[in-house]
C-alpha cells in the first residue's frame, strides 16, 4: 500500500496569469531561438518559419490534449496520471518516466548556457574557460533549486520577474527586426518560407520537425503545477494553450527576422547565440547585450520550470508508491517536495559538472542530450492518444469536442510518434542507445512496483470509464 504524505502541496497559489507565465518560461523562447536557430537553418535552410508553423499545428493538438485531460483530474503527475488512467497504467508510468529522464538531461544541458551567457555579459573572453563556465552554471542551478524548494509563492514571483523582462526585450527587438528589415534586408522576404511544399521531400520536413519540437517543448509545466493552481481542473490547461500561442508567435517573428537580417554564413558563425548577432545587427552597440540578457533570463527561468516539472512528477509517483515514497515528503513550512528537490539537484549537478570536466563523459552526455527528443515524443504522443480514449463517448455528441478533444490531439499524437520514428532513422547508434535505453530503464521500477500491487496499477477499465 502506498505511503501518503502528511500534507499536500500548497493549494491555490497560482492564478491564470501565473499558469501562462510558467508555460512560456517552460518553452524558453529566447534560449530556444539563440541555441537552435542555426541548427534549424542547417536542417531546412530558410524554411525554418514553415517548419515551426507545421510543427506548431500538431503541438497545439497536444496542448488541447493536456487541457482536456487536465479536466478529468488534478494531479501533479500530469501525463503520468492521465495516460495511466485513460490508456494503461504501464503506458502512464512510461510517460512519467520519459518526462523525468528528458527533463533531468535538459537541466544538465541548460546549466552550461546559463553559465556561458552570464559570463558573456561581463567579459566574452571568459566564456572559453570551461571551469569558470561550469562554476557559474552550477551556481545558477543551485539558486534555482533553492527557490523551487522554498515554496511556490517565491518561485512564482521570481518567474514573473525573469519572464516579463525577457518577453519585453523580445517584443522590442521583434519590432526593431521587422523595421530594420524593411530597409536593410539581407535576403528579401519570400512566401516560400511559409510553404509546406518547399522542403527537400518528406525527409527534409522531418529534419525541420525534429528541431522544431525542441523549440516548443516545456510549456506543459503548467499541467504539473495543477494541484497548486486556482481552479485546478481548467486554469493549467488554458495556461498551456496560451503559452504555446505566445511562443509560437515569438518563434515565427524572430525566425523571419533572422532570415531577413542575417546571412546563412552569419547565422552559422554565431551558432551558439544567434540572437546576440541579430540584436547587434538591428541595434549596434546595446542590441547584442540586451538580447544576451534575454537569453540569460530565459535559460535561468527554464531551469526553474524544469525543476518544477521533475519534482512534481516525482512527488506524484512517490505518493502513488510507484517510486520510493520518500519523494512524496512535503516540507512542513514550504509545502514543497523537498526530498525530490534535493535528489534531483544532486543528480543533475553531478552530471553537469562531470560532463564539462571529463571529456569522455562529455561525449556521452552530448549524445544523451541529443536523444531528449525521443522521450518528448513518447509522453506528448501518448497524451494525444489518451485524450481521444478518455473522451470517446463525447466525441460524437459535440463538434467542438470532436475537433478539440479528438481529431486535433490525435493528429498531434500521430505527429509525435512520426517524429520519434524519424529520430530513430536519423540519429546515430550511440544516441539511440542512450535515448531508448533511458526509456527502457524505466521498465525496471515499473516491474518492481507493479509486482508489489500498488493501487495505481490496479485500475480496471470499468473504474477508468466511471472516473472519466
Amino acid at each position: 500500500m502506498a505511503i501518503r504524505p502528511a500534507m499536500g502541496l500548497d493549494k491555490n497559489v497560482l492564478n491564470r496569469f501565473d499558469a501562462v507565465i510558467m508555460a512560456i518560461a517552460g518553452s524558453a523562447p529566447a534560449y530556444s531561438l539563440a541555441a537552435s536557430t542555426a541548427v534549424l537553418v542547417g536542417a531546412v535552410g530558410l524554411e525554418g518559419p514553415a517548419a515551426l508553423l507545421y510543427c506548431g499545428i500538431p503541438m497545439f493538438g497536444i496542448a488541447m490534449a493536456f487541457n482536456y485531460l487536465g479536466r478529468t483530474e488534478a494531479n501533479a503527475g500530469a501525463s503520468y496520471a492521465w495516460v495511466g488512467r485513460a490508456l494503461h497504467p504501464a503506458l502512464g508510468y512510461l510517460a512519467g518516466w520519459a518526462l523525468l529522464v528528458s527533463a533531468t538531461l535538459f537541466m544538465v544541458a541548460g546549466s552550461l548556457p546559463a553559465g556561458s551567457v552570464t559570463l558573456a555579459l561581463v567579459n566574452p573572453a571568459w566564456t572559453t574557460h570551461t571551469g569558470l563556465v561550469t562554476a557559474v552554471g552550477s551556481l545558477w542551478f543551485l539558486v534555482m533549486s533553492l527557490l523551487v524548494m522554498m515554496g511556490m509563492r517565491m518561485t512564482a514571483k521570481t518567474q514573473w520577474i525573469l519572464s516579463l523582462i525577457e518577453i519585453a526585450i523580445l517584443m522590442v527587438f521583434a519590432g526593431l527586426a521587422m523595421a530594420h528589415a524593411t530597409r536593410h534586408a539581407v535576403t528579401p522576404f519570400r512566401w516560400a518560407w511559409l510553404s509546406p511544399t518547399h522542403f527537400h521531400g518528406l525527409s527534409g520536413f522531418a529534419a525541420g520537425a525534429l528541431v522544431a519540437a525542441f523549440y516548443y517543448w516545456g510549456w506543459d509545466v503548467s499541467a504539473n503545477l495543477n494541484e497548486e493552481t486556482q481552479n485546478a481542473l481548467h486554469t493549467p490547461g488554458l495556461g498551456g494553450i496560451w503559452g504555446v500561442i505566445v511562443v509560437f508567435l515569438l518563434f515565427e517573428v524572430f525566425t523571419l527576422g533572422t532570415n531577413l537580417t542575417l546571412s546563412t554564413a552569419a547565422i552559422n558563425a554565431n551558432s551558439a547565440n544567434v540572437l546576440t548577432a541579430l540584436g547587434q545587427a538591428v541595434w549596434p552597440g546595446p542590441g547584442g547585450k540586451l538580447l544576451t540578457l534575454a537569453v540569460m533570463l530565459s535559460t535561468v527561468a527554464t531551469l526553474e520550470t524544469t525543476l518544477l516539472q521533475v519534482t512534481r512528477s516525482l512527488f506524484a509517483m512517490g505518493r502513488d508508491g510507484t517510486l520510493p515514497p520518500i519523494f512524496a515528503r512535503i516540507h512542513p513550512r514550504w509545502r514543497t517536495p523537498w526530498v525530490a528537490s534535493l535528489v534531483v539537484t544532486g543528480l543533475a549537478l553531478g552530471l553537469f559538472v562531470s560532463s564539462n570536466l571529463i571529456g569522455s563523459v562529455n561525449t556521452v552526455m552530448t549524445d544523451a542530450i541529443n536523444a531528449i527528443g525521443l522521450q518528448i515524443a513518447v509522453y506528448y504522443g501518448l497524451a494525444g492518444f489518451a485524450v481521444v480514449f478518455a473522451y470517446r463517448r463525447r466525441l460524437t455528441r459535440s463538434l467542438k469536442d470532436f475537433v478539440l478533444a479528438g481529431l486535433w490531439p490525435f493528429i498531434g499524437g500521430l505527429f509525435m510518434f512520426w517524429v520519434l520514428f524519424q529520430s530513430i532513422l536519423s540519429l546515430p547508434l550511440t544516441t539511440l542507445m542512450i535515448g531508448l535505453g533511458a526509456l527502457a530503464v524505466g521498465i525496471i521500477p515499473l516491474g518492481i512496483y507493479w509486482s508489489r500491487g500498488r493501487a495505481y496499477f490496479n485500475r480496471t477499465a470499468a473504474e477508468t470509464n466511471a472516473v472519466l
